[in-house]
Order: C-alpha cells, then structure tokens, then sequence
C-alpha cells in the first residue's frame, strides 16, 4: 500500500456516559461548546482502543491539533442523558487524520450491538467532523509513520479492517 492518504473509513468506536449536570445549563440543556470536548473524548478513548494514549504520543514526540472542526446540532442533550459518542477515521495519512463524530442518545433498550454499518442507534444529537495535522513538539508538520511507526500501522490497519 502506498504512503499516500487512505481514503477508506475505519469502523465506528464508541464511549458512552451519563451527561453531567456541569455540563448544562438552568434548563438542563447542555451548552453547545461541551460537544468539542465530547469529540476530544471521542478520539482520545479511539486511540486508547488501539492500544496508544495520548500521553504516549506526546512522549514520543507527536501532537495532534485540530486545524478544521464542522459541527451540526440537531437536537439538544440533556442532564442525565444517556449518551454515547461514536468516532471513526475518514481520512488517514502520515501527515493528516480526519475524523467524524455522532453523538447520540441511547435509550436503556438500545445497545451498542445494535450498530450495523452506518445505522447507528438511538437518537442522533450532534455530528460533526474535525480534521488534524501531525506536528512535533516544534510545532512543525511531520510524519507520523516516521516517528511513530507502531501508531501509523495501527491506524492504517483500523482503516483497513486487517485487510492489507
């Protein structure tokens, strides 16, 4: 496979929780800049899936920033919501990722194993999308299979599915 960028998208990864009541307002609605950092969680807890921290990265001499973010609200979570964020890689190459986002509302009948490919469960509540750049601690652009070639293989193989 060439280094060049991978156009597959990888599967959805999940977390969940219970919206906390800092998280919302008077009316118990959650204010809108809290689904960036649900997004944040998202990625953070897609990374700790395969098997990498956060923490890890930036020891190895990697950051991730955000360079790009779309966001769409289509209904508001609330306090004590059930909700969960599925996160997946769209775009892949030692020099970029690009992630999509789905918030949702589970109800206590609706289960994770209910995913089937692009048909998620629950009530969709926000999605969005960021894209993000690979930069050492100089803040310049580099290359993420150079660097960390154990992290690059295990992104690029998500996005395969194994398949290579």
């Amino acid at each position: 496979m060439s280094k060049k960028a991978t156009e597959q998208i990888s599967r959805w990864f999940t977390t969940s929780f219970r919206v906390r009541y800092q998280e919302s307002d008077q009316m118990g609605v959650v204010y809108h800049a809290n689904y960036l950092n649900w997004f944040e969680i998202g990625r953070t807890e897609m990374i700790r899936d395969l098997g990498f921290t956060y923490r890890g990265m930036e020891d190895a001499g990697v950051l991730l920033p955000v360079v790009d973010l779309d966001i769409h609200y289509s209904s508001p979570a609330r306090y004590d919501d059930h909700v969960t964020i599925f996160t997946r890689m769209t775009n892949f190459s030692p020099l970029r990722i690009h992630y999509e986002y789905e918030v949702r509302r589970l109800s206590d009948e609706e289960s994770m194993s209910s995913i089937n490919g692009d048909k998620l469960p629950g009530e969709r509540l926000v999605t969005g999308t960021t894209r993000h750049v690979w930069v050492n601690k100089d803040w310049k652009p580099t290359r993420l299979d150079k660097c960390v070639p154990k992290l690059y293989d295990a992104l690029r193989s998500s996005l395969l599915g194994g398949k290579e």
